[in-house]
């Protein structure tokens, strides 16, 4: 795939050193676009692209470019996307991919109009040790599942400190990290919740610094996620079924999880990343821009909308909206 990075900050850097190390696989960084000519270039010069852009929109215009990941402030991913897929290019975006669930229906039917492939970039639901960990709840290994757990905390560094807690960004800790804590749970539970409750700490920027959340789901199954900016909390995560459990010392960056059977049977699954964890999202936009799809059958439409819409759901019960929002 021949990629445009839209956006130059820490994450489209590790993007772009992905896509460098799988140069083998027929991946290529062709150009990379900022809202300035200066930070374009000294993108280009550290990561290696063959060309920068001082405009989102000159890059567009670029015919050699099948490919855009969206690597922008979450407020900027719904027009990114849709400028991408309005110039005839494949998207990745970034998670969340909008900032709500409106915007996110008109960019699936936008793809699905222009017969173009998008895609959430919520990474980890590729991971192979996550992908084994459904494989082994779904044959029954636990058991059935009654409840999971998993908590996220960071404290940001100053420079981020803003960035990561301004309602004008889309910002808060529930769309910048709670996602993730989201989007593991629906991995876990493969369906909408039927009632969430929650409590919540809003900070001097009008977001949400702390979130504890209670999601039930049919059949009595239930999650609890912690999420927080401010507050170290170590990416912990465990799953109990009637059977057995399942626990994750790191559930983001998964490569190991522990199964422990209630018959006294335990182990250890291990699966390293082959780079660092993105290769298997860029991998599966390759996979199904060969097939024809709009989207993933792995990562899909309907994932990506229960999670936007819990966010949703959860931001109208705590009153933030962000700017431009109906």
């Amino acid at each position: 795939m021949k990629w445009g990075i839209i956006g130059t900050g820490v994450i489209a850097k590790k993007f772009a050193g992905t896509i460098a190390r799988m140069q083998a696989e027929g991946e290529e960084l062709i150009a990379a676009a900022s809202r300035t000519a200066e930070s374009a270039e000294a993108f280009r010069k550290e990561m290696n692209a063959q060309r920068a852009y001082g405009s989102y929109e000159a890059m567009m215009a670029d015919p050699d470019i099948t490919a855009v990941y969206i690597a922008t402030p979450n407020t900027l991913h719904f027009e990114n996307a849709r400028m991408s897929l309005l110039a005839g290019k494949h998207v990745l975006c970034e998670k969340p991919f909008t900032i709500n669930a409106k915007q996110s229906r008109a960019l699936y039917a936008l793809a699905r109009e222009k017969n173009l492939f998008i895609m959430e970039a919520f990474w980890i639901r590729f991971l192979p040790a996550l992908q084994k960990m459904r494989e082994l709840i779904a044959a029954g290994e636990i058991g059935d599942i009654c409840h999971m757990r998993s908590d996220y905390g960071f404290i940001p560094k100053e420079t981020h400190n803003v960035r990561k807690r301004t309602a004008m960004l889309g910002a808060g800790a529930l769309l910048d990290i709670g996602i993730y804590n989201l989007g593991f749970a629906h991995m876990v539970m493969d369906a909408n919740p039927v009632h969430i409750s929650s409590t919540v700490r809003r900070n001097e920027y009008g977001t949400d610094d702390f979130s504890a959340v209670l999601l039930e789901y049919p059949g009595g199954r239930s999650a609890s996620v912690a999420t927080a900016i401010g507050m170290d909390m170590p990416r912990q995560a465990a799953i109990f079924g009637t059977r057995g459990e399942i626990t994750l010392a790191d559930f983001q960056m998964a490569e190991h999880f522990h199964v422990r059977r209630y018959d006294g049977t335990e182990y250890d699954v291990d699966m390293p990343f082959d780079v660092n964890g993105f290769e298997y999202q860029i991998r599966e936009v390759n996979r199904c821009v060969r097939l024809g799809m709009n989207t993933s059958d792995i990562l899909r439409e309907k994932d990506s909308m229960t999670v936007m819409e819990t966010m949703d759901s959860l931001r109208a019960s705590w009153g933030i909206r962000f700017e431009g929002e109906e």
